[in-house]
């Protein structure tokens, strides 16, 4: 009489629903071959957690990291300006995240919000994962998700007159950026969070309170909660909630924030900014700086221009291998294109007046600053047709 039963050489037949190129690929490095698998499915080890047919290390018991590699570990840049204005909010917020607590860096752009998260990211020496906000983002794009499912069917013909058949379909559990942060100790740096809906950030709540993930039921590994890492850290930008796209964030999370309000960097550290994305000399950075910084006192609550455009003027000049010098022709129409755009909507008549604006601080530059002229012999005489040529309306006079 012939025996029955499975063969240790049989090779099931797989059969897969048909998934997104993406999907295919996350999964590939997630899970293993199961022609391969000839283990008991139900066999089980306390140790360990089952995700996806990969084994990791449960955190409580000593954490590896999961097969994931969206994290990236940033390193410090030696191009990154640091003055004592910018170590000071470095420090700060190094202090809090070490205590536990998640920063949040609230400004206008234009104020280094991303960067500086970068340069703090980069001080823990973490892992970092990247999540920007979206408005069309929901709870599931933060934590994860059901994203198909995967079909096995075994057919075991040994005994040629009898064939049985089983037939098993999981589905696939994606995991998301937040869910592999929490999991592996990373530092999560969520720029500008509040352009997702504040239903999206939800799950955060338990997360800094309670240091627990809660999971759908559809994650196999570990039930619906998910302990959170102790190494995990999280790095919070926002700009304005009057800026367009941008939400009103729900009081419970930033009652768990600590925010460290950003302004305009001061004088000195814009100046060493643009010195080092640029390469001008130190005069050329201080004319540019003093120009924008007049700038921004037009309008009411106006943060701009900002230090990308004194960046763009200084690197514009350093290409033409001109100097920011009031009368030079090439610094004039720079300053015009660049500035009148990055200015406030100030308007007088239905007309901007910013270009009007842009002309008056050239002139002011130009009256107070003749010595400018350093490169032309040592001249410090403001010829008549520069003065006409920078007047904010030609059918004004100029008092100059």
């Amino acid at each position: 009489m012939k025996r029955q039963g499975k063969r240790a050489t049989d090779i099931p037949v797989i059969e897969e629903s048909s998934l997104s190129v993406e999907q295919n690929q996350q999964r590939a490095r997630q899970e293993p071959d199961l022609r391969d698998d000839t283990s008991d499915m139900s066999e089980t080890n306390s140790d360990l957690d089952k995700i996806d047919g990969s084994a990791i290390v449960n955190p409580a018991n000593g954490a590896s990291r999961l097969p994931k590699d969206d994290a990236f570990v940033p390193e410090p840049s030696s191009g990154f300006v640091t003055t004592p204005f910018v170590e000071n909010i470095t420090q700060r917020a190094l202090t809090y995240l070490q205590a536990g607590y998640p920063v949040h860096f609230s400004g206008p752009a234009g104020t280094g919000k991303t960067t500086l998260a970068f340069h703090v990211a980069a001080q823990l020496g973490r892992p970092v994962s990247l999540i920007h906000g979206d408005d069309e983002f929901s709870s599931a794009d933060l934590v994860g998700q059901d994203s198909g499912y995967r079909k096995r069917k075994l057919v075991d013909n040994y005994i040629h007159s009898v064939m049985k058949t089983e037939e098993e379909t999981k589905s696939i559990w994606l995991e998301n950026r937040l869910t592999t942060a929490c999991h592996n100790g990373d530092t999560l740096i969520y720029d500008e969070f509040n352009r997702s809906r504040p239903e999206a950030n939800n799950p955060f709540l338990s997360i800094f309170s309670e240091k627990i993930l809660n999971l759908p039921k559809l994650r196999r590994s570990t039930g619906g909660y998910l302990q959170v890492h102790p190494e995990f850290r999280a790095i919070f930008t926002s700009n304005p909630e009057e800026y367009a796209g941008v939400h009103k964030t729900q009081d419970a999370l930033m009652d768990r924030l600590i925010t460290i309000p950003l302004e305009h960097y001061n004088r000195e550290t814009e100046i060493e900014i643009i010195i080092a994305r640029s390469n001008i000399d130190r005069v050329d950075a201080e004319a540019i700086v003093d120009l924008v910084r007049e700038l921004r006192k037009v309008g009411m609550s106006n943060h701009r221009p900002t230090i990308r455009a004194c960046v763009a003027i200084a690197r514009i000049l350093a290409l033409r291998g001109v100097h920011a010098r009031p009368d030079e022709p090439v610094y004039q129409w720079v300053c015009r294109d660049v500035l009148s755009s990055e200015s406030a909507k100030v308007t007088r008549g239905g007309q901007s007046l910013m270009p009007e604006k842009v002309e008056e601080a050239l002139l002011k530059g130009l009256r107070a600053k003749p010595s400018f002229a350093r490169s032309n012999g040592g001249r410090d005489k403001i010829s008549s047709e520069t003065k006409t040529s920078i007047c904010p309306l030609p059918q004004e006079p100029c008092a100059v």
